[in-house]
């Protein structure tokens, strides 16, 4: 089911361990790097310098920007390939598909010199914090003052959600008290970063708070025209939300060709499971459904590679397939048994980390409301 293009490859290189570190008994194909930043807590430095040097970074990018000059489509490849190695880590997509847009689409030309070609080189990621007290995971909390005179301030900002990575550059957008994007950099004096959290989802992400105390920062930092941030994240959220489809559909085949390859091979009451018809049935149910997904995933790829993808398709895309993917999901740590809850077996991280899908980029019962909104207008 997956679509292997000549992009794969070097894709694979990099996420996959080498043949030692993989098992392939029962099916399994475990991912060895990820074990080791599971284990650390964090994605490796060198992933993303390699990421760079493979022209994993900035695909859609254009060029006389520093980044890589593809388009969308190109893009969506590599978002579908890390799905197919089951291999959730590396924030590439946020990085290179959330993050850089917000820079190349609204950044003055010294901002986009100074982070992009960083960025798809590997040697600067990009992240994204939310305030969280009093205000709910949204972005435009009043948690911050604008001072008078040519400075912008930030008095007891607390930021949760941060993908942090302490050796490099991370950029945060923070809507301030007059709706304007700013960007700060993670070394801001005065920004204190507490112990990491571990989280349910995502292990290989080292998320912190920030505390940030009567910080200051230059005229440079603005990232566009004042009063204008609101309305960049409405412009910028489709992309987000058709990302998080794509790679949950891509995700959702991965796990059926997991479930497949395992069930050919176990065996119970004399015969394999792939013999037992109500498993048989239950394969060809999920089948069906991931392939009707994957018809209206396309096309809603290639309206956004027009320009025609509007909230409502994107919505439908992000909250259908996150459903889906935490559908099949369940159906198929069902079908492994007990092996399906061993750590050691992807599909219990596949498991996992689908929850979160159905989460960030807009909770699916926002999207539910977002799609409501279109019909009856």
């Amino acid at each position: 089911m997956a679509r292997v293009s000549a992009c794969a490859t070097p894709l694979r290189r990099l996420l996959l361990g080498p043949p030692g570190t993989r098992t392939t008994a029962g099916g399994i194909r475990a991912l060895g790097t990820s074990l080791v930043w599971e284990k650390d807590g964090n994605i490796s430095r060198e992933c993303w310098l390699k990421a760079g040097e493979q022209g994993l970074l900035g695909t859609d990018t254009p060029e006389e920007h520093g980044g890589i000059g593809g388009d969308f489509k190109d893009a969506a490849i590599i978002m579908e390939e890390q799905s197919y190695v089951n291999c959730s880590g590396p924030g590439f997509p946020l990085h290179s598909q959330i993050v850089m847009p917000y820079i190349t689409h609204y950044g003055s030309p010294e901002q986009i010199e100074k982070f992009i070609p960083d960025m798809t080189a590997g040697r600067k990621i990009g992240a994204i914090a939310m305030t969280e007290p009093d205000a709910g995971r949204i972005h435009w909390g009043h948690y911050g003052t604008v001072e008078p005179g040519t400075l912008w301030g930030l008095r007891r900002l607390q930021a949760h959600e941060l993908e942090f990575w302490p050796w490099s550059m991370c950029r945060i957008g923070f809507f301030i008290q007059d709706n304007s994007f700013l960007t700060v950099g993670c070394f801001t004096q005065k920004m204190v970063m507490v112990n990491g959290e571990e989280s349910e989802v995502h292990p290989r992400l080292d998320t912190a708070e920030l505390f940030f105390e009567d910080v200051r920062l230059p005229p440079s930092a603005l990232l566009g025209k004042p009063n204008q941030g609101f309305y960049y994240l409405m412009r910028e959220l489709p992309q987000e939300r058709l990302l998080i489809g794509i790679m949950s559909c891509a995700n959702c085949e991965w796990q059926l060709e997991e479930t497949r390859d395992y069930l050919r091979n176990r065996k119970a009451f004399g015969k394999t499971l792939s013999n037992l018809q109500t498993i048989r049935h239950k394969m060809a149910e999920l089948k069906t459904e991931i392939c009707v997904s994957r018809a209206f995933t396309d096309q809603c790829i290639e309206e956004h590679s027009m320009k025609k993808l509007g909230d409502e398709g994107a919505s439908m895309c992000k909250y259908w397939l996150s459903d889906l993917q935490n559908k099949v999901a369940g159906h198929c740590v069902q079908l492994f048994g007990g092996c399906g809850y061993m750590t050691e077996y992807p599909i219990s991280r596949a498991y996992v980390d689908a929850k979160v899908q159905t989460i960030y980029g807009g909770s699916n019962e926002i999207m539910k409301e977002l799609i409501a909104r279109c019909i009856f207008r």
